[in-house]
């Protein structure tokens, strides 16, 4: 099915179906980092305010200025979720549900959840497929990057959480897909538009995590150079695109800073002197300098190595590596985003993230990085291919024990996924993070997490049952289809 585009786009739908529904099985729960953005989207929905007074009492991750408390995050995805929360509200009325019950707010943090991080994510995947197949890989091979994306890496730990990392992830897979549909030579007007779009698209990354600047305009040079050869017109329509993409998320952003602060400094330089001293103590709120035992735990270490959760993903490096045989450009500027984030995770004094699976601040590079399976894939023998679907499922398995038990891992615990979600796993411990997104009140002890199975009734292991088939189904669907062909 080398040019069946059709045939390609049912399968692609087929993936971000799947990958979609397996995001949204599970809700997490409450935390410190999700609390604060829901808390900001609660003041803006509820109270048409910037302020969280109302709500700050259930986080830690808070700004202090002049009397008032303000969520420390970048803004870029609670005003993604703002639609979806209005619309979830107005919805809720319509059913007679109080939105602003304590039922209703649970409700709804799930469902922005789903609507403004699990649902860019699955995109993102889609963009990968087809990624994928433009730099010659084969169906499978571009399938398997998808796969591995969504159930094999912390993605699934991250698209089901009301975090940012994620998001910025699908915002990079999207700039980077446009500025290669830049160098595709398309038409004209529609050589602007691709280029409005990595410069959104890059720009709302930022909007989203202030660490995310220097890959955007990493981006943004990635599609100028995609231009740069079709001469100074074409330069010009690009550099146009782009800046002005950048330049309303610039503004969007210092719009928040403005309001909410009166100044552009970021957000996390007004935190309460009491918390996180580090932030003043050590670098620039807390960045230092790339330490290299950090480095290697980020990648080999029992607490937070990703490849020791995801071994697979060596072969999404060695992919990128082929990759780059026929396709420098690309592959240069996904490999070197990713060692941007490494880099960037080893320079901070707080580099094990607090309660998270895996290497959370290098976590947005990780869809680009899968790109590198479709190559990988293509290109390996037989005998390899089993290897790397020997290590995806080892991956997938701990994925789905991790997020299944609970994805926010202790700091403190030396191997966390040995020593609690291996035993919670086994003895049917499953979504035992008790913590809510609501104030304790509102909560009164509940609203925890969960997954799909337990609200069906299902208990333990078996609560996973519906997720399987799911797989299975999808699987058969698959088979059938190829069949087909």
């Amino acid at each position: 099915m080398p040019g069946n585009s059709r045939a390609h786009w049912k399968l692609a739908s087929l993936l971000g179906l799947s990958t979609f529904l397996s995001f949204i099985y599970f809700y997490e729960g409450g935390g410190w980092n999700q609390n604060s953005r829901f808390d900001l989207l609660r003041a803006i929905v509820e109270h048409h305010t910037l302020q969280i007074d109302a709500y700050q009492a259930n986080t830690g991750d808070k700004a202090h200025f002049q009397g008032h408390y303000y969520s420390e995050k970048a803004p870029g995805l609670v005003f993604l979720a703002v639609p979806f929360a209005l619309g979830a509200r107005a919805g809720m009325r319509v059913v007679g549900m109080d939105p602003e019950s304590a039922r209703g707010e649970y409700a709804l943090s799930y469902i922005v959840t789903a609507c403004a991080v699990a649902l860019p994510t699955a995109l993102a995947g889609i963009c990968l497929f087809f990624l994928a197949l433009r730099f010659g890989a084969r169906l499978g091979g571009a399938a398997f990057g998808v796969i591995v994306m969504a159930i094999g890496t912390p993605m699934l730990a991250y698209a089901s959480l009301f975090w940012a990392h994620a998001l910025v992830g699908a915002c990079l897979v999207f700039a980077f897909a446009a500025a290669v549909k830049v160098g595709e030579g398309p038409s004209v007007r529609a050589e602007f538009w691709w280029a409005l779009a990595v410069g959104l698209a890059a720009g709302w990354a930022t909007v989203t995590e202030y660490p995310a600047a220097p890959v955007s305009a990493l981006l943004a040079f990635f599609a100028l150079g995609q231009a740069w050869r079709r001469g100074t017109a074409a330069r010009w329509r690009v550099g146009t695109g782009v800046g002005l993409g950048a330049v309303i998320c610039a503004c969007v952003l210092f719009g928040y800073l403005y309001a909410a602060f009166g100044a552009l400094r970021p957000s996390y330089s007004y935190y309460d002197p009491n918390s996180f001293s580090f932030m003043q103590q050590q670098g620039y709120m807390g960045l230092t300098y790339p330490h290299p035992d950090r480095l290697l735990k980020l990648l080999f270490g029992c607490s937070r190595g990703l490849l020791l959760a995801s071994p697979v993903m060596t072969g999404a490096a060695v992919g990128l590596w082929l990759l780059g045989k026929g396709f420098r450009g690309p592959a240069l500027t996904a490999g070197a985003i990713a060692v941007y984030y490494f880099l960037f995770n080893a320079s901070f004094y707080w580099w094990k993230a607090g309660l998270t699976f895996g290497p959370r601040y290098a976590s947005a590079c990780i869809p680009l990085l899968c790109l590198g399976f479709g190559m990988a894939w293509t290109r390996a023998s037989s005998v390899w291919r089993c290897v790397l679907i020997a290590l995806a499922f080892y991956s997938v398995f701990v994925t789905v024990m991790v997020v299944s038990t609970s994805s926010q891992l202790a700091m403190q615990d030396s191997c966390p996924i040995v020593h609690s979600s291996w035993p919670a796993f086994w003895a049917g411990d499953l979504a035992n993070n008790r913590e809510s997104m609501l104030l304790a009140g509102e909560a009164a002890g509940g609203y925890g997490a969960f997954n799909l199975g337990q609200l069906m009734g299902l208990r333990g292991t078996a609560s996973l049952i519906p997720l399987a088939v799911m797989w299975g189904v999808m699987v058969g669907i698959w088979a059938r289809f190829f069949r087909e062909q």
